[in-house]
């Protein structure tokens, strides 16, 4: 491996509060759908264990009766993209670090507002992992369909796992790839928990629970500050002597997965237990709660 070789780098991030600082479904849902009293009620049953997030998903998306585009103009008047990551995105895109958004949202949803904030054609760069959904025309029904067959829908743990197989297919051979994860939430600590860097968002519930529980992060204000750490892990590759060596900021677990012949051999993660840290994992907007500004400030995007 060449001395000035970086080793292939993959990065996964949040979508609602890390990539855009307010939660899409709660938008769409206090403005046209079950309204923000019942929402928060929804999220209590969540918390409490009374309900799954998935049935509580389920109640709260088919609240909706507005086409797609008539909830769309919503969302784009409300919505704040993070000041920094379009030139973060333009930056894995030059130094071809492949960028995913991983989520428990909803694909085309997701996909409408990257396209809007971004353009398609930069947008087309990005893969989104996340459920798909079925919502018709007229706007009479919006139904998640779901990525795993879990209480939460979507298992972010097993996505990180199938994109850490997919990376070490397309690395070099022996070469271990850089797996980032970027959130806000304790949700997000199950694919957290599959990365070799974990950066967190100031202020928010899962950088609270990484010092809480000495988890290994860093924080981050806006992606500006993640595009700067990412270089700096760059250059550590970039430095080493010879090429050769144990990376920097080396894993030893990625190793050891490396060694599973397999994605047939990856474990399954348990998406909920009775714990109360667990059932935190199920609905990261009740534990992280961003503060918008002033709408009466706002500029339409």
């Amino acid at each position: 491996m060449p001395a000035d070789h970086t080793r292939k780098i993959v990065c996964f991030s949040d979508f609602d509060g890390t990539i855009f600082m307010q939660d899409t479904g709660h938008v769409l849902f206090d403005n046209l759908g079950c309204g923000a009293k019942r929402r928060e009620k929804l999220d209590q049953q969540i918390k409490s264990g009374e309900r799954s997030f998935r049935e509580v998903s389920e109640e709260m998306w088919g609240s909706l009766r507005v086409p797609f585009e008539d909830g769309f103009v919503v969302m784009q008047n409300e919505l704040d993209i993070d000041p920094g990551f379009k030139e973060f995105h333009r930056f894995c895109v030059d130094n071809k670090i492949d960028f995913n958004v991983i989520s428990a949202g909803l694909k085309p949803i997701l996909r409408k507002v990257l396209d809007t904030f971004l353009g398609p054609q930069e947008a087309s760069h990005i893969q989104i992992v996340a459920n798909d959904a079925d919502i018709r025309s007229d706007g009479t029904e919006w139904k998640p369909i779901w990525r795993h067959e879990t209480e939460l829908g979507h298992d972010k743990a097993l996505s990180i796992k199938e994109g850490r197989a997919q990376a070490a297919e397309d690395a070099l051979e022996g070469e271990i790839p850089l797996i980032i994860f970027i959130g806000d939430g304790v949700s997000d600590l199950p694919a957290a928990r599959e990365a070799d860097v974990l950066f967190a968002r100031k202020g928010l519930r899962l950088e609270e629970y990484c010092m809480e529980n000495k988890i290994a992060y860093t924080g981050f204000d806006s992606f500006s500050d993640v595009k700067r750490e990412v270089q700096a892990i760059m250059k550590e590759d970039q430095e080493k002597t010879g090429g050769v060596g144990k990376p920097a900021r080396f894993n030893p677990r990625a190793n050891m997965w490396r060694r599973i012949s397999s994605k047939q051999a990856l474990p399954k993660f348990v998406a909920a237990t009775p714990s109360n840290e667990e059932k935190m994992f199920l609905w990261p907007e009740s534990f992280s709660q961003y503060q918008p500004k002033d709408r009466s400030q706002n500029v339409q995007a």
